[in-house]
């Protein structure tokens, strides 16, 4: 029998958790695999495509089996362990340590759609050069040392993050930060593709502008689900996050026309994500004014990363994993340290500007924990896996494209 149950529980609530696990998992496979692949070339749009979907199926089976309990059992503020191995004692009571009005179950597989795509975020960083034989093994092993470590600190009843007060209602930190600091270091190690630039391939903007459009949408289940309820909270929630996206599509845009002469398509897509990731640590803390400045300003930080300090740095951020998710997640996680406000939500905390500066300097400390330590294990990782199958292709597949040389298929059947 679970410890922590209690009853009744509500057909609302769970509803509502069940259809948000679906919305999240929309998010990954096909809104994310969309994104991505519209911004490769093509002789690795199926690549990518197969990398998104391949990481749904292999993380929900991961995480069933051993990584919720690492995540969330009960263990050390850095590690849960394995009481809940093949979720054992995970049925259909509620455990009030995280959800006392739904299903163990239903919170365990909300869960389980974060799990599956903050891996697939870190593609985006090393697009178009990694063996898939050793993709398989890097996003096993940095679900398991890195995710799941990270979800516990941040998430689980006496983690490290969790008990400091620092604040990340729907993954700043262990989804954006982590997966964005993941993906630099990726590109760090595997080095610059093969005779190219640094820059994305950009093969079919519709795609990019339908993923992104599902990325918006199954934002929703990924941001307002987190309430774990249908409530005052989760409205919060939905509405903060799409004024955030809406106010950072248009900020981007403007910078654009300031910088390049022209907004784009792909620079406001671009811009709704990077809001999408700033509002996620901070929905259900602060106001609609708070939303409006961290849709505004998340674009412009972003944007400077990803056109000037890149650029400048020289490094291969293939679709700019980091210059959206880490620098949005960090200025998210940041933004809910000033903005943050007990009247929006009790069971948060008040902010500098309601005054409270301590809690920045707390969001401050969760920023550099998750940095340090996703940046140290990914390494590891990438160093291990090198060593022991190689990380990277050929430079004969490489230029070939991974489409044909890792899957012997193609995106597209048409004759050039």
């Amino acid at each position: 029998m679970e410890t922590g149950v209690v009853n009744p529980m509500s057909a609302g609530d769970t509803a509502w958790v069940l259809a948000s696990s679906a919305l999240v998992l929309l998010m990954t496979a096909p809104g994310l695999a969309l994104f991505y692949a519209g911004m490769v070339r093509r002789k690795n749009v199926l690549g990518i495509l197969m990398q998104c979907f391949i990481s749904l199926a292999l993380i929900s089976v991961l995480w069933v089996v051993y990584g919720y309990s690492l995540a969330f059992g009960k263990g050390s503020p850095f590690m849960g362990g394995l009481d809940w191995f093949l979720l054992n004692g995970v049925g259909q009571a509620a455990n009030s340590d995280y959800a006392a009005t739904i299903p163990h179950l239903a919170f365990m597989i909300f869960q389980a759609m974060f799990a599956v795509i903050t891996p697939a975020l870190i593609i985006g960083s090393f697009a178009e050069r990694m063996k898939f034989s050793a993709f398989l093994v890097f996003i096993t092993l940095w679900l398991t040392l890195v995710y799941c470590p990270v979800a516990h600190m941040v998430w689980a009843v006496g983690g490290f993050i969790r008990d400091l007060g620092a604040l990340d209602f729907a993954g700043g930190t262990v989804v954006h930060i982590n997966a964005g600091v993941a993906g630099l270091v990726t590109a760090l190690y595997l080095g610059k593709r093969v005779g190219d630039a640094g820059k994305p391939g950009m093969h079919n903007v519709p795609l990019i502008v339908i993923g992104a459009s599902l990325l918006w949408f199954g934002w929703f289940g990924f941001n307002a689900g987190s309430a774990l309820a249908a409530n005052g909270i989760a409205a919060n929630a939905f509405v903060m996050t799409n004024t955030a996206a809406a106010m950072a599509a248009l900020s981007w845009g403007a910078m654009e026309w300031i910088f390049g002469g022209k907004p784009t398509m792909v620079g406001v897509a671009s811009g709704a994500v990077a809001g999408l990731v700033a509002i996620t640590p901070a929905c259900a803390f602060v106001d609609l004014g708070a939303s409006l400045w961290i849709g505004f300003l998340v674009s412009i930080f972003c944007y400077f990363m990803v056109a000037f300090v890149k650029p400048r740095l020289g490094y291969d951020d293939t679709l700019d994993a980091f210059g959206i998710h880490a620098i949005g997640g960090f200025w998210g996680a940041i933004a809910t340290g000033i903005f943050c406000t007990t009247v929006v939500n009790s069971a948060g905390a008040n902010g500098l500007l309601a005054g409270n500066p301590v809690q920045v300097w707390k969001q401050l400390m969760a920023c550099g924990i998750t940095l340090a330590y996703s940046a140290f294990v990914t390494f590891l990782i990438c160093f291990i896996v090198d060593k022991i199958i190689g990380l990277r292709v050929s430079q004969e597949q490489e230029v070939m494209g991974l489409d044909l040389t890792q899957h012997h298929e193609r995106a597209y059947t048409m004759i050039e």
